[in-house]
């Protein structure tokens, strides 16, 4: 055996790797749970790459009425978004064409558990990061815990609150670095409790059911 022989590549990842070759890069900051400051944290992260000279694309940020969050997303570079009508109302969904033709280094994709709304060509936005990575573009998403499909069930019976909206798991197979996010539970409370969360008329209700099984 040659000294180099035990840690050569195995066929099995030389092909992995060859797979990779010309795919974007995903980064997913993780949250412990909605209001830790994961899309803050991504923002954050997107300006340091921007001062370094990295073509950054905030392709989708949904603030949520966040002043913090707005606030953050000041001098990047926002990609209009698509008007859809979805059930007879008017929304907006991420410009999947329009990002591709853009072509940045890097597009800043929130939430990546979101279903898309009808008419659009995937059902999910995680499909559509899979597609943005397939044409060389490097991501960063944003996920909750909560929304991992084999972690949902979970979640649900700690928490009390079960969310529809959930990711298989080979589909953070596709991340490249995954960064935890979380606060410690009384600087999230206090959040809350300001409406920096949920709107102000709705956190207690929600607080009230998420930790009702957790006590």
């Amino acid at each position: 055996m040659t000294p180099d022989a035990g840690i050569r590549p195995s066929p099995d990842a030389l092909l992995t790797q060859a797979a990779r070759e010309g795919r974007g890069r995903l980064k997913v900051f993780l949250g412990a749970a909605p209001g830790v400051g994961k899309t803050w944290a991504m923002l954050d992260d997107a300006h340091r790459k921007r001062a370094e000279g990295v073509d950054v694309v905030a392709a989708l940020i949904e603030t949520h009425g966040r002043s913090e969050t707005q606030a953050k997303l000041a001098g990047l570079p926002q990609l209009p978004r698509k008007p859809v009508i979805h059930k007879g109302r008017a929304l907006t969904e991420l410009d999947l064409d329009g990002l591709l033709a853009r072509k940045p280094a890097l597009a800043l994709i929130d939430e990546l558990a979101h279903t898309n709304a009808d008419d659009s060509r995937h059902e999910k936005r995680w499909q559509d990061v899979e597609e943005v990575l397939a044409a060389g573009i490097d991501v960063y998403t944003t996920l909750n815990i909560q929304h991992i499909e084999t972690l949902n069930e979970t979640v649900a019976r700690i928490t009390g609150v079960r969310v529809r909206e959930t990711v298989p798991d080979g589909a953070l197979e596709m991340a490249d670095e995954i960064e935890l996010i979380d606060l410690p539970p009384d600087e999230l409370v206090d959040r809350l409790k300001q409406g920096k969360v949920y709107p102000a008329d709705q956190a207690p209700a929600r607080w009230d059911r998420s930790s009702s099984r957790a006590t």
